[in-house]
């Protein structure tokens, strides 16, 4: 795909007014309180697999409304900690998967956590194991469109809150430095850690990788891809509905998250990106309160920097870790 958002220079000074409701910090407060009064302490429960180097968990926390999210604890073999940790939300369709399939953060020395979002794992990938028992009313096919009628229904509020009672509950292990966790994802993976950035304290860094679910006003004028093109096929038919869809958007906006995120920042974006335009991922990084370095792919689409990003993400994590 040629490029079709702004030029490199631009994006680089890019740096948009966001629409952000009155209410926002108070929305987050009120929400995240609510579920951490139904918190129950996580589970973890040592797994066999044919990995030898290192030690796998199945973990299952209190998420949203008291909700039993699952995810993976991966360990370097016989590590007992405190570690420094990497807490990894994943993209948009995938669920937690099987631990073999992402070792790169445990081989490294760190304690890896990956958490399953709910109600996915059927698009790609080897599944997930964690539903949403909520209901919403009218919507269009995927996730996108779920509850945006009322910020307090819509879907990405259980997925946040999911995410953020995460950081809480890996705190608590004995294998976590609870004061040296990062957090990551890469696209919707990198969108939850931006919500997550902006929510928890005392994070070391936040990494996301060509992020999803930022600027979303100016997304879904930009790009015919889905899954932002599931709020445009919604608007089609609900004509009446475009405030109050913006408006709900507002309060789950990647940018409005960025702003008040106190950890610093490393982004990856590809200008070439039809899922997640260039100029979205600007608007989050120039507007992040802790400071981000953006590393930029020219000629890559969604796949971004794959591999080569997550080495320049290792050496950037130990660099603020040293």
């Amino acid at each position: 795909m040629p490029r079709f958002d702004l030029s490199p220079a631009e994006l680089r000074s890019y740096r948009p007014s966001v629409a952000e409701p009155d209410d926002f910090d108070s929305f987050w407060q009120r929400t995240l309180e609510s579920s951490r009064r139904l918190a129950v302490p996580a589970e973890r429960t040592r797994i066999d697999t044919p990995l030898t180097l290192v030690d796998v968990y199945d973990l299952s926390f209190s998420g949203f409304g008291g909700d039993r999210v699952r995810g993976w604890l991966v360990v370097p073999a016989g590590a007992t900690g405190p570690l420094p940790t990497v807490v990894e939300y994943n993209g948009y369709g995938g669920g937690r998967g099987l631990p073999h399939e992402r070792l790169g953060w445990a081989a490294s020395g760190y304690a890896w956590v990956f958490m399953d979002t709910r109600g996915q794992g059927s698009g790609w990938g080897t599944g997930g194991a964690t539903p949403d028992p909520h209901g919403t009313g009218a919507s269009a096919p995927g996730f996108m469109t779920r509850g945006i009628d009322d910020p307090e229904q819509y879907y990405y509020r259980r997925v946040f809150t999911d995410a953020v009672l995460l950081i809480d509950a890996v705190r608590a292990f004995p294998e976590v430095d609870a004061d040296r966790i990062a957090v990551t994802g890469g696209s919707q993976g990198g969108g939850i850690a931006l919500a997550v950035a902006g929510l928890s304290e005392g994070l070391v860094g936040v990494m996301p990788d060509v992020p999803f679910l930022c600027h979303f006003e100016r997304a879904v004028g930009m790009t015919d891809a889905d899954p932002y093109q599931e709020i445009v096929r919604y608007l089609s038919v609900h004509r009446d509905a475009v405030a109050q869809a913006f408006e709900t958007l507002s309060y789950f906006d990647g940018v409005n998250f960025a702003s008040r995120a106190e950890a610093p920042a490393l982004y990856s974006v590809a200008l070439m990106d039809p899922i997640c335009p260039p100029s979205t991922v600007y608007a989050a990084a120039n507007h992040h309160r802790g400071g981000a370095e953006v590393v930029e792919y020219p000629f890559n689409e969604h796949e971004g920097g794959q591999g080569v990003h997550w080495q320049r993400q290792a050496a950037w994590l130990a660099a603020r870790l040293a």
